[in-house]
């Protein structure tokens, strides 16, 4: 079990860091590509990477039941916080929507609490809060700078992605105690991509294509293909350990944002932004040092 344990933390850590090297390169590309047809075009990719290994493992019998549930957590999670996040990235750097989106560990913890899954202690609690003083700190000097107004916006947009993510990040556990990993990933991912074809051929995918040049497709298939693997270590690491414990590890997603932001897109590393994730990364270390609760 302790095995287990250590493997599905770090999983969860390697998921933190595919989170934050995606936001970079969706960031490289969202200006090109409409949101919902990125969001389309990287679970597509995600599921044809998965789909063998699925067919290898054979067939899996849902219940009816479990299987709309499923494939409802999978549009939550793939089609609608995809497409919010890729939305919100038009509006702010990727540095920036890496730290908001990691305030999704504080969302799961309150949430898993009100539902009795996990016990919200006086530490967890003061993690919380320093985690969001974090966030603040790291936005207030760009909306003070700015008069915000998009930043809002922006900000909004992955504050509503990362609580998506938080829900369905509770809500899945039952279901991985019943099923195999790779089939739940398969049946979610595959959801979210009928999902996403409707708004994706609203954006003109299927009917005027994408302005994206030889350079971004190579990006969107890194990012599909990465997801793929992203995912079903995440839900690998939700199988063996607790959502607020594999969450944590999204930490991870600002600090890989940050750097690789600075290097590839001229991106800003300001003095905000540095305080603003030393304060995320020891607000979620202290809100789990008591253990799963």
């Amino acid at each position: 079990m302790r095995r287990h344990e250590t493997l599905a933390l770090a999983a969860a850590a390697a998921t933190g860091v595919q989170v934050g090297a995606a936001l970079v390169a969706s960031r490289f590309v969202i200006h090109d590509i409409g949101p919902a047809s990125l969001a389309f075009l990287r679970y597509a990719i995600a599921v044809l990477c998965l789909a063998p290994f699925v067919i290898a493992g054979g067939r899996v019998r849902f219940a009816s039941r479990d299987l709309l549930a499923v494939m409802g957590l999978g549009i939550v999670q793939f089609g609608i916080l995809i497409a919010l996040l890729n939305l919100g990235l038009q509006f702010i750097s990727s540095t920036r929507a890496a730290l908001l989106f990691s305030t999704f560990p504080l969302m799961t913890m309150v949430i898993a609490a009100y539902l009795g899954r996990e016990r919200l202690t006086g530490l967890k609690t003061a993690g919380v809060l320093l985690t969001v003083i974090g966030v603040a700190i790291a936005l207030g000097e760009r909306l003070i700078a700015t008069n915000g107004t998009s930043d809002v916006v922006g900000a909004l947009l992955v504050l509503a992605a990362a609580l998506c993510g938080a829900v369905s990040s509770v809500l899945y556990r039952p279901y991985l105690s019943r099923y195999p990993t790779l089939p739940i990933g398969a049946v979610a991912m595959l959801a979210s991509v009928v999902f996403l074809a409707g708004p994706a051929g609203l954006e003109g995918l299927f009917t005027q294509g994408t302005h994206l040049g030889q350079r971004g497709w190579i990006v969107v298939l890194l990012i599909g293909l990465s997801s793929g693997i992203g995912y079903v270590l995440w839900l690998w690491a939700l199988k063996h350990t607790t959502p607020t414990r594999v969450t944590v590890f999204l930490s991870l997603s600002p600090v890989t944002a940050s750097l690789l932001g600075a290097l590839l897109l001229s991106e800003s590393f300001t003095l905000g932004v540095f305080l603003g994730l030393a304060g995320v990364v020891t607000g979620l270390w202290l809100a789990t040092r008591a253990g799963a609760g």
